[in-house]
């Protein structure tokens, strides 16, 4: 009898499918591609950067977190507000553009910021090093993911 019973049912889980999610998706990811973040990080940093040659990389795919996340990005920015400026007065310029992004979804910035005479010197992007999963220990990143609906438990 019980045979007969279990070719009528349908399981639970296919129908909850069927009709919404088991699990809404977090915030710091989407599940369409539109790569929000990304978007946002560009859009910022061409408005008050104005520069002549931008690359935006999400490297989370590097990095211990879910599939589609954008918490770990590299940016390649040259521009002519840089002339005359250290690179740490280049590398606040970006952060302070990003200020947003920083405090929230984004875990890790790394910045190249040329003039345009050094991107015609060398125009090349660093690559990043493999990830060492450092941030178990940062107290701070938990807290971030967390705001993001992250989960602190899978590393950097």
């Amino acid at each position: 009898m019980f045979p007969r019973l279990l070719r009528f049912a349908t399981p639970t889980s296919t129908r909850l499918t069927l009709t919404r999610p088991l699990m809404p998706r977090p915030p710091h990811m989407d599940p369409e591609g539109r790569r929000p973040v990304e978007q946002s990080i560009r859009t910022k940093l061409s408005e008050s950067l104005c520069p002549d040659h931008l690359e935006v990389h999400n490297e989370s795919h590097m990095h211990a977190v879910p599939p589609g996340s954008e918490s770990h990005f590299r940016v390649l920015v040259v521009s002519g507000r840089f002339e005359g400026l250290s690179l740490l007065q280049r590398h606040r310029l970006v952060n302070e553009a990003l200020r947003e992004e920083l405090s929230g979804r984004v875990h890790a910035l790394a910045i190249q910021a040329k003039t345009p005479q050094q991107w015609e010197g060398n125009p090349t992007l660093a690559k990043s090093p493999p990830c060492m999963g450092g941030s178990k220990g940062d107290h701070t990143v938990e807290e971030k993911l967390k705001a993001g609906g992250g989960d602190p438990n899978l590393g950097s």
